[in-house]
């Protein structure tokens, strides 16, 4: 199976509160030498690529220069390239990294808005403010891009159902074609969090979390956003790929600090360290911080909790095409109770279950589901 190619720019001009992904304050020297061992990498890679995707971080913080030198590098896997993905932020969005994109073969834009509320966007830490944020959609969508997607973020401290149906209002009147929404979540490690632990950030409550949720579902299903997964709408054809090939456990190849790989069944990752990642590669030592051969039960088992997340969910035919194992043996203790909860229900032939799906409570709470059949 061909894989797909993810590549990590881990830095931002500032880090947001509630994120943990690995990421490091924008510094133009230390950058340079990064795009310099990311494009001596992308020279000896092999592929083919089945889709592309340039993450974050914020991949759009990188001046032109630097990413002229490191989309270039990719342009000789385009031919067979079906989505070819980029992450950007309002703020460093502007029309000649727009043009330059285009022309070097990017065909999906991924603009992190996350609100158009100025409350909620200075409480998260975002340092665009909402006008910027429609621009820098609108002046994409104005140079070519017919592929763009947006991410918001609900259930923010203090947030209510008004501001939240106000986003997404003003979501639906950008030429967007994919639309990700994400509830707010306290990661560990994160300023955030510690903002919780000391008390001044009070979450949330989950139920009204949840009818957020349940009012972006039925929103977007009315305007012509289908869900095809948890967080994610899109209009007919225009799926995140990408996202798909990991949603059905597909190999990938990972570039760049913290950046991982799954291919033959092997996980590994790279060390989440930019200078370090600079200084391993420069010297010719192993970029690996950790690897690990996941067993065939274990590799089924990662299959099905990532799988059960798409609208479609797990069809047991292809579970077994896919992984070589029985859905229901191998999920005989887990299936009772996930069905006696109401999170799941089969998918039926007739009188006969050809798969499984979420309900619409299981969508609510898809971790449990998940942690459930690992």
């Amino acid at each position: 199976m061909i894989p797909s190619l993810y590549i990590h720019i881990p830095f931002c001009r500032r880090k947001c509160l509630y994120c943990d992904f690995y990421s490091a304050i924008y510094d133009s020297s230390t950058a340079s030498a990064y795009i310099d061992a990311l494009t001596r990498q992308i020279d000896g890679l092999d592929g083919p690529f089945a889709t592309v995707y340039i993450g974050g971080g914020t991949p759009s913080a990188l001046d032109k220069g630097m990413l002229a030198r490191l989309v270039k590098g990719i342009g000789r896997f385009l031919p067979g390239v079906s989505e070819f993905t980029m992450e950007a932020n309002p703020e460093s969005l502007d029309e000649e990294k727009i043009k330059l994109l285009l022309d070097a073969g990017v065909n999906r834009l991924s603009v992190g808005l996350q609100s158009f509320d100025e409350g909620k966007l200075k409480k998260l830490g975002r340092i665009h403010d909402a006008r910027r944020a429609a621009d820098a959609v609108s002046a994409a969508a104005k140079k070519g891009f017919k592929n763009i997607s947006i991410d918001l973020i609900f259930g923010v401290w203090g947030e209510r159902p008004d501001i939240w149906k106000r986003d997404l209002e003003e979501a639906l009147k950008l030429p967007v074609t994919h639309i990700s929404c994400y509830s707010l979540t306290y990661e560990k490690d994160t300023p955030l969090f510690q903002a919780v632990k000391n008390g001044s950030v009070k979450p949330l409550e989950d139920e009204a979390a949840a009818a957020m949720y349940e009012a972006a579902i039925e929103l977007l299903s009315l305007r012509g956003f289908k869900q095809y997964e948890v967080s994610n709408f899109a209009r007919g054809g225009f799926e995140c790929r990408h996202n798909l090939a990991y949603w059905e456990n597909n190999p990938y190849v990972g570039l760049g600090a913290s950046a991982a790989s799954y291919i033959e069944g092997v996980r590994s990752k790279f060390v989440s360290d930019v200078k370090g990642y600079i200084r391993r590669f420069k010297e010719a030592r192993s970029l690996v911080e950790s690897s690990e051969k996941l067993k065939p039960i274990k590799r089924a088992k990662e299959t099905a909790a990532i799988k059960i997340r798409t609208k479609e969910g797990i069809d047991f035919e292809w579970f077994k095409g896919k992984t070589g194992y029985d859905f229901c043996g191998l999920e005989r203790k887990a299936l009772p109770k996930l069905i006696e909860d109401g999170l799941i229900k089969y998918k039926k032939d007739g009188d006969s279950p050809v798969g499984i799906v979420l309900k619409r409570k299981g969508f609510l709470f898809c971790d449990t589901v998940s942690s459930a059949l690992l």
